[in-house]
């Protein structure tokens, strides 16, 4: 159909993307603490999946299950390793996480996460914070050194680019580009899939209409701007935005990342049909990383967690997820990469990642800028 996006993906546009993932540990290496070594199940250490085990529970947060297909990696540790994982406010945005360990670092009951899953520009000022901890995986020298702290302190896992998830039961006329959104076709039906002043999705979603509107990687305020107009005009609808409102059509038409609107396409089986666009100007790449809170109550099961994502069977479910996994290179080197997974892929060429710098800047301008600019609450 005319409307739905290409699903061919080659690894030359792969590896164009990560190679524009930021440059500032460039001059990184898996110098400093030695990885653990091989073995054990999935090439994990038997000592960690010993001590892991032995602290009885997991805490995480923020992980939805049709979230990269987090579902899956839930349940697939849970069978492997035996030990019952605690979710903590599976909606919740990055600000969301961090704050909860900051507000739970003497407590070690269950509202106590021990790892977290947050934009880019939350690992590091969580490690300046310091409220994560360093540990670097067996698979540490596989992920490249562009995309993780040299420390260990945080890591990349996995990337996607903004799209737009339609409902078209509820929407004739299939959107194509950002500017298509302030037509009048649209009233009422356009959400964000977060709250821009605390999500990473949100903010990378009000960063990728700047690109699309007369901004760039330096200058974020014509997102905001941009929604501001939406806003006025009665299309903009203030809610956070799940796969529930778009299939109701609450707001059928939804701005998240690639792999969020293809989960939303396959789990909804064509009631209500959704097709997905990754819009024509605009396209904005934005990576995840991984950490542990430096008071991880179960700081043994936050390590195997982190062993088992970067396995490469965790690699694999992020890629069924229709998630980029950072270890994407590695996998296909190896040969043990998911060759229908892979085929899967989206096409988001030309799309932009900014650098640590410039996200911390944006994310800046976007969370404080919204209140005053488009002047209305997402909840």
């Amino acid at each position: 159909m005319e409307n739905e996006l290409s699903m061919n993906r080659t690894r030359p546009r792969l590896l164009a993307i990560v190679a524009a993932l930021p440059l500032l540990y460039a001059a990184c290496s898996s110098a400093g603490t030695p990885a653990p070594g091989g073995g054990g199940t999935a090439g994990i250490p038997q000592a960690i999946i010993d001590a892991g085990k032995a602290d009885g529970g997991l805490t995480t947060i923020a992980l939805p299950h049709s979230w990269c297909n987090y579902g899956d990696m839930l349940k697939n540790f849970t069978a492997k390793f035996g030990i019952k994982i605690n979710e903590l406010n599976p909606d919740g945005g990055s600000k969301d996480e961090v704050e909860a360990i900051k507000a739970n670092k003497d407590n070690k009951g269950p509202a106590a996460p021990d790892v977290i899953d947050v934009g880019l520009a939350f690992g590091p000022q969580a490690k300046t914070d310091g409220v994560i901890q360093a540990y670097k995986v067996a698979s540490w020298d596989s992920i490249p050194a562009t995309a993780k702290d040299a420390d260990g302190f945080w890591y990349g896992d996995y990337y996607g680019v903004l799209a737009f998830e339609v409902n078209t039961a509820k929407v004739a006329n299939v959107p194509q580009d950002w500017s298509d959104l302030l037509k009048p076709d649209y009233k009422g039906q356009v959400a964000l899939a977060g709250d821009p002043t605390v999500s990473n999705q949100a903010i990378s979603g009000v960063w990728a209409a700047a690109l699309a509107n007369g901004g760039s990687l330096d200058n974020a305020q014509p997102g905001l701007d941009f929604f501001k107009k939406l806003n006025d005009a009665g299309n903009f609808v203030p809610i956070i935005a799940k796969t529930a409102n778009v299939a109701s059509g609450d707001s059928p038409i939804r701005i998240a990342w690639t792999y969020n609107a293809l989960a939303d396409k396959v789990s909804l089986k064509g009631n209500p049909p959704i097709t997905v666009v990754v819009p024509k100007s605009g396209r904005f790449g934005g990576m995840y990383v991984q950490a542990i809170s430096a008071y991880a109550p179960h700081p043994n099961a936050a390590k195997l967690w982190m062993e088992y994502l970067y396995s490469d069977e965790g690699q694999n479910t992020w890629l069924k997820g229709y998630c980029n996994p950072i270890r994407y290179d590695d996998l296909v080197k190896k040969n043990t990469i998911d060759p229908t997974a892979k085929a899967a892929l989206p096409d988001t060429s030309g799309a932009l990642l900014p650098t640590l710098d410039q996200i911390t800047k944006a994310t800046d301008v976007i969370s404080k800028g919204w209140p005053t600019t488009v002047n209305v609450t997402v909840k």
